[in-house]
């Protein structure tokens, strides 16, 4: 009341600058004494689930904070799980645990490369270092987004440990670099059609958010029993060469280290680079190596003479720096960056609150099927910055969630299926895509697409369906041609055509990541119908297909099938949600701050 008796005396002007303050500090005060209330009741662990977190002080609001809008003037999520809903948040806990251990065990293996034994081989015969011991030594000494690490895993040719190669993003000198390091523990360093799919999506990333490419080149070449998936087509081993010259010419910088051997096709993958390390006694680079030589002229030679480090250096100028050992030669990469004129991102030191409630819970929200699905709201309360969500048309196509938050400070547009995606939310979904492409605000999707229901009975249904089609063909093309960076996370079903709405891999995102709980096909498996439709003619032999066809979906629609073929950049627990999506985040805004040349041409080196 005191209060109300100071406003009253002031000047109208300064009563409205001062209220909404006032407002936001009794809405912090409020939830903070809910918080205390909470925190008297009784222990039961079904009661503590969804009890805010403590919330930090805040910073100031500075002028330039009022003059855009400031997170902190958000309405805040109400994340509390309602008592409803506690026995479907029990039953998709207890899926989620299953599925992370079987996700952190799949992890486990691939990160061991060849298994041990070969490790220990390729350390100690031929005096290297492991690739992921290559990568602490050239990479700055902070996390790294490692992509698509359950790649190659039991493909039809037998199982190939992160496709052979490792793929992410990370700094180098404080620059975010794509990098490509073959694992020649896996296979020799043999080159798998996985393999090249990997690497040429790790360039199709740096093309898009224009990042430096870095080559640690350990290979083997192609494996010839499988080039015929691997040479002839457009997208195979061929195409890693031609987006060589064409990041060259797009000013995208490109620099290789041969940390080993480089033979046949592999070879030309550090010759088109525009700068290159080789390292004495260790690198060796040819067409045909010794073996080949000996067999069509008789002639014994050595790796070291035919193509080793010296030659290149000295003699064919296919190398532009000598290095005495794999330490020198990552310091020296680390030099070549730091004269690329390749600006990092300026540090902004962007304050933010951290969510009200525990990222934890998201495992009892990851759907184990979407009939288990529970409101997306109570996901993006354990996501966004203080829980806050500026939410666009609260009220119209509720099956689609669509509104402005900030993530680690980040200002990003939200578009989350909370069920069908209707007309309506596919109209309201097309709008608001236009508006962050409009306002130049990435977008970050959340995908849980519903099964596709049966066809129309009747002709109200048909005409129904018929718009919603309309509808979702509008909210695609929106999708398709929003000129901003667009994250996709599948956090439970990705069936259907809805999927190509909420910018599934088809429509190129620049990032595309699953929880491990995730479902990706055509149709749901779990939904087909287990009995013949009357006039069958062999009710037990359509039974019997229909079950085999049933086991084949439910195997080819996990996420760990999906990850090992590349159908997207990896699996990540829904509890690391927010510092993934951060991070890419970041990655995307490096490109905000390159200055371009007019000229495109690539670097010719000979």
């Amino acid at each position: 009341m005191a209060t109300l008796a100071c406003l009253s005396r002031l000047p109208p002007e300064a009563t409205s600058r001062l209220l909404p303050r006032l407002q936001t500090i009794s809405h912090v005060l409020g939830r903070k004494y809910q918080g205390l209330c909470r925190g008297r009741e009784a222990a039961d662990p079904l009661q503590k689930r969804g009890r805010a977190l403590p919330v930090a002080a805040w910073p100031p609001v500075s002028k330039k904070a009022k003059h855009q809008g400031h997170p902190q003037s958000y309405p805040v999520l109400d994340g509390r799980i309602p008592a409803l809903y506690q026995h479907v948040f029990e039953e998709n806990l207890k899926n989620s645990e299953a599925v992370v251990k079987r996700c952190s065990e799949l992890l486990e293996a691939a990160s061991r490369g060849g298994g041990e034994r070969a490790v220990l081989r390729h350390c100690h015969r031929t005096k290297k270092l492991f690739v992921r011991d290559r990568l602490r030594l050239l990479l700055d000494h902070e996390p790294f987004l490692e992509l698509s690490p359950l790649a190659g895993l039991n493909m039809p040719y037998g199982d190939v440990p992160a496709a052979g190669c490792l793929t992410g993003i990370g700094k180098i000198c404080g620059v975010w670099c794509v990098f490509m390091a073959n694992d020649a523990t896996v296979k020799g360093g043999t080159i798998y059609p996985i393999g090249v799919k990997k690497q040429l999506r790790a360039q199709e990333i740096a093309m898009q958010n224009r990042l430096l490419a870095v080559y640690l080149v350990d290979s083997g070449g192609a494996f010839l029993p499988l080039q015929s998936e691997l040479f002839p087509d457009k997208m195979h081993g061929g195409r890693l060469f031609y987006n060589e010259a064409l990041m060259s010419a797009m000013r995208i910088p490109q620099v290789a280290v041969v940390c080993g051997s480089c033979i046949a096709g592999g070879a030309y993958v550090p010759t088109m680079a525009e700068e290159v390390v080789m390292i004495d006694k260790i690198s060796s680079l040819f067409l045909g190596g010794p073996p080949l030589v000996k067999a069509a002229t008789g002639e014994d030679v050595s790796a070291e003479d035919l193509g080793g480090a010296k030659l290149h250096c000295q003699v064919s100028g296919c190398s532009d720096h000598f290095a005495g050992s794999e330490e020198e030669a990552f310091e020296c990469l680390r030099n070549v960056i730091s004269t690329l004129n390749y600006e990092a991102v300026p540090e902004q030191g962007l304050q933010h609150e951290a969510p009200l409630y525990s990222a934890e819970e998201l495992l009892g929200l990851a759907p184990q099927d979407y009939c288990c699905s529970l409101p997306v709201k109570l996901i993006l309360s354990r996501l966004l910055d203080g829980s806050r969500f500026q939410e666009f048309k609260a009220g119209y196509g509720t099956t689609l969630v669509t509104g402005f938050g900030h993530l680690e400070g980040h200002l990003l547009g939200v578009v989350a299926n909370n069920g069908e995606l209707s007309h309506q939310a596919a109209l309201k979904g097309s709008h608001f895509v236009q508006l962050c492409s409009q306002r130049s605000i990435p977008i970050l999707f959340l995908q849980n697409t519903a099964p596709q229901a049966p066809g129309p009975r009747d002709i109200p249904q048909a005409e129904a369906q018929s718009s919603r089609l309309k509808a979702q063909a509008s909210m695609m093309a929106a999708v398709a041609c929003a000129a901003v960076p667009k994250i996709t996370v599948v956090i439970g079903g990705c069936f259907g055509s809805e999927s190509y709405a909420m910018c599934g891999r088809s429509f190129s995102p620049n990032f595309l990541f699953l929880w491990p709980n995730a479902r990706i096909a055509l149709v749901d498996p779990r939904h087909l119908s287990t009995v013949p439709q009357a006039g069958d003619s062999d009710c037990a032999g359509d039974e019997a297909e229909l079950r085999q066809l049933k086991e084949k979906l439910e195997e080819e629609s996990s996420a760990f099938y999906s990850s090992a073929r590349l159908w997207d950049d990896g699996v990540i627990l829904p509890q690391d949600t927010r510092k993934v999506v951060a991070q890419c985040l970041e990655i995307t805004e490096q490109q905000k701050h390159q200055v371009l040349s007019p000229f495109q041409h690539p670097v010719i080196r000979m």
